[in-house]
């Protein structure tokens, strides 16, 4: 397949993908409009019926308040006082919760306030009725049923709430309507969306199949493909191990080369420099003939140091500091043969994995370097650490370098604070080496690493290889090395390391 195909099958997967979660979408944010939608009508719907149980309730307990009025205007008995009291008190609360229920609604607001004045009216004169009887005023009670204003007020009462009533029903029929209209949406909603998820499901299920089928035809050439693979790859190691091994090799061989012309270099200058005092000598004494001075005293010795007077001194200054220059590029240039020489042995030894208490092994180099340390005012804090299976060698080669430097590079003046602490993920245990020295410059971060390449001032003694080298170790261990670093902020060094590292692997750098 192309990379074109394969580019436009993926991206019709991902459209296909996008359709599926747009529909779902959709589908769901209809369905919870919907299902709110008839929640709200099923509410006012019951809202209805409450409405119309409570007017129901309200014209209860009137009844029953005029019935217990009336038994006991006709026998004084106190069982019909008691109830019409309590017709009474239930009586009031109801009117009040049947105003709360109706004061959303304007119409059914305006009959309850007109309402209200004739309960208050016929609860008044049922009151007056009953003192009455209480006082055998039974005449004047009787008197006031007679007049009849009482069923003028009652059948007032009763129209208000016929009107409320057909109110109620009106909304009733066009609430269940709604409701039933909600529901029946939100049924086709969700059967449509359901319709549309199984269409895209057989889709989906389609383009898998086209997909597992294409990739097994993959698979199929990847296994033709790897037949060979992994002899190329020993083929290509062995290469690799070979030609490292040459350049191991010729480093070791042009370092060992070099040093027999820098040993004659010491010797012809070491006869330099004993010349310089024969030439030297000679020349004081012509110098002494020809001013007719008078001889060296008797007492002078061949080795003292001849007087020298005016240019001929300059240029005996001159040469002295000729040799001191040259003396000190050869004991440079055999300082660098070394360091090769060291990284071309280190570079040839095979790595032993052995588990290692790291905590124990870093305490160790701490004590080592204890009196450097508390020279210069530094606390070394030891935080946890995991333990790992590595080269031990190689560990402690890493971590004394590294706190080596922390204490070398420490402001002056300052007391040092370096701090190493460990933590585990993914398999890999991460060493941090923290200081609060001078810093590195960030644009000297990667400098730092290269062999016989130094950063900042060089005001201490070193051959930039220390921290190439360790680099170098860590990479042969199968980790990975980084700084962190401000100018005048303190360094961090952190250090990658598998938890289990097997000799088989990254053992050459």
């Amino acid at each position: 397949m192309t990379v074109d195909a394969q580019r436009k099958r993926a991206m019709g997967h991902i459209l296909l993908l996008v359709a599926g979660l747009l529909v779902l979408t959709a589908i769901s944010a209809a369905s919870v409009h919907l299902v709110n939608k008839a929640r709200e009508d099923a509410r006012a719907v019951l809202h209805t019926v409450e409405v119309e149980s409570q007017i129901s309730l309200v014209q209860l307990q009137l009844r029953r308040a005029e019935s217990a009025q009336r038994g006991y205007l006709a026998t004084l008995r106190p069982d019909f006082q008691a109830d019409f009291t309590q017709a009474i008190s239930e009586l009031t609360p109801a009117l009040t919760r049947l105003s709360q229920l109706v004061s959303d609604n304007p119409v059914q607001r305006r009959l309850i306030n007109e309402m209200m004045p004739l309960y208050d009216q016929r609860i008044e004169e049922f009151r007056t009725t009953i003192e009455l009887a209480r006082s055998q005023r039974m005449n004047d009670a009787a008197k006031i049923v007679r007049e009849g204003i009482g069923r003028d007020t009652m059948k007032h009462i009763d129209d208000l709430a016929v009107r409320m009533r057909t109110e109620e029903d009106r909304l009733f029929v066009e609430r269940t309507t709604n409701a039933d209209r909600s529901q029946t949406l939100a049924a086709s909603i969700t059967g449509i969306g359901s319709g549309l998820v199984v269409v895209l499901a057989g889709i989906a299920i389609f383009l898998v199949r086209r997909s597992s089928h294409a990739r097994d035809q993959a698979d199929a050439r990847l296994r033709d493909s790897h037949v060979n693979l992994e002899a190329t790859i020993d083929e290509r190691t062995a290469d690799l191990r070979e030609a490292n091994d040459e350049i191991q090799r010729f480093a070791y061989i042009v370092s060992h080369d070099l040093r027999s012309p820098l040993v004659n270099i010491m010797g012809f200058t070491s006869e330099l420099e004993e010349l310089r005092g024969d030439i030297f000598k000679r020349i004081a004494a012509l110098s002494r003939e020809q001013s007719a001075a008078p001889s060296a005293p008797e007492n002078a010795t061949d080795t003292a140091e001849p007087v020298l007077e005016g240019s001929d001194k300059q240029i005996s200054e001159d040469f002295s500091e000729a040799l001191s220059f040259i003396k000190s590029s050869i004991g440079k240039m055999d300082r660098l043969i070394s360091a090769i020489l060291n990284l071309t042995r280190e570079g040839r030894r095979e790595f032993e994995p052995v588990w290692i208490d790291t905590r124990e092994l870093i305490e160790g180099i701490v004590e080592t370097v204890a009196h450097q340390a508390a020279e210069a005012q530094a606390e070394i804090r030891i935080d946890a650490l995991p333990n790992i299976v590595s080269d031990r060698l190689a560990l402690e080669q890493i971590f004394s370098n590294l706190i080596d430097n922390a204490l070398k590079y420490l402001k002056t003046g300052v007391p040092g604070e370096i701090t190493v602490r460990g933590r585990t993920k993914l398999g890999f245990a991460i060493f941090e080496l923290s200081d609060n020295g001078r810093g590195i410059d960030p644009k000297d971060h990667q400098r730092i690493f290269e062999l016989f390449r130094r950063a900042g001032t060089q005001d201490k003694p070193g051959q930039g290889i220390g921290l190439a080298h360790v680099r170098a170790l860590v990479r042969r261990l199968g980790g990975t090395m980084s700084v962190a670093s401000e100018l005048h902020q303190g360094s961090t060094f952190t250090i990658t390391l598998p938890i289990n590292w097997s000799a088989n692997r990254n053992t050459r750098p």
